[in-house]
């Protein structure tokens, strides 16, 4: 079969999987414009290309399914959905109020969350119990309003996190009323997942440890499974993500019983 410009299917999903992996994501609209095809056709091409497991479908698109295991540095995702992930972050800090403790895991969007806190003036007495470096950083600005606590541990230079051994020594000595925690993957049959071990065993003492749970994942983590299974959809509270979360999957996540709020 070929489309309008002589274009063979298997050569312009081709085509389209090489553009989507470059770019990271590219919306219907232009791919429809680029190919000359319409969007229904667009969207029937990347849910076959999402069926093959080379892209993760979300909300006006596709992004890149990364092979298991593969792991990207901080740097790397920091540079995409960028303003969703401010939204998100800015929708976490609207949930804490002065006086409480939480817990920030690693991550952009808990970056995004830490910033979030910063910027609400008129927070005072919180205490921030974190891992990750990056974090830290961010919150530093907030002090004396904030006070920051970095876990020790073993540094992992591709997240700035720390882990075992003295993480967890620390975390099983804490109790906090809030935990923001980061992730690689929301799935209703999966439950929330992580893509490298080291921290995923962190993040199951975060969660055991916090009263309030609430994880922070932009749209194309949404209906993804990774390598480290963290907890069910229904050991949490809240799920916070962005304006490209599959509508779909949002609507089943509600159906468990966990609240999801799409911040925009």
């Amino acid at each position: 079969m070929e489309d309008r410009g002589g274009v063979s299917t298997a050569h312009r999903r081709g085509q389209m999987l090489a553009l989507i992996k470059q770019r990271e994501f590219v919306p219907v609209t232009e791919l429809s414009e680029r190919f000359g095809i319409s969007g229904v056709t667009v969207r029937n091409d990347l849910d076959f290309l999402s069926q093959r497991g080379h892209v993760h479908r979300i909300r006006g698109g596709a992004v890149p399914r990364f092979a298991l295991g593969y792991e990207r540095p901080f740097e790397e995702t920091a540079a995409q959905f960028t303003e969703e992930k401010l939204a998100i972050g800015a929708a976490a800090a609207a949930l804490i109020e002065s006086g409480e403790t939480i817990l920030l895991d690693v991550g952009t969007t808990t970056v995004a969350a830490a910033h979030a806190l910063v910027a609400r003036s008129e927070l005072t007495d919180v205490v921030v119990f974190t891992n990750g470096l990056k974090t830290a950083l961010e919150l530093e600005s907030g002090i004396p309003r904030l006070t920051v606590v970095v876990i020790g541990g073993t540094l992992r230079p591709l997240q700035h996190s720390l882990v075992d051994p003295l993480a967890a020594a620390i975390l099983d000595q804490l109790a906090v009323k809030t935990l923001f925690l980061g992730c690689n993957g929301v799935d209703l049959a999966g439950g929330v997942t992580n893509i490298n071990l080291p921290e995923a065993e962190i993040k199951r003492r975060m969660l055991r440890i916090a009263a309030r749970r609430v994880v922070l994942a932009d749209g194309s983590k949404l209906g993804r499974i990774e390598l480290a299974h963290l907890c069910p959809i229904d050991a949490i509270d809240i799920v916070i993500t962005g304006a490209s979360a599959d509508r779909d999957i949002i609507a089943s996540i509600r159906e468990r019983g966990c609240e999801v709020v799409v911040a925009e």
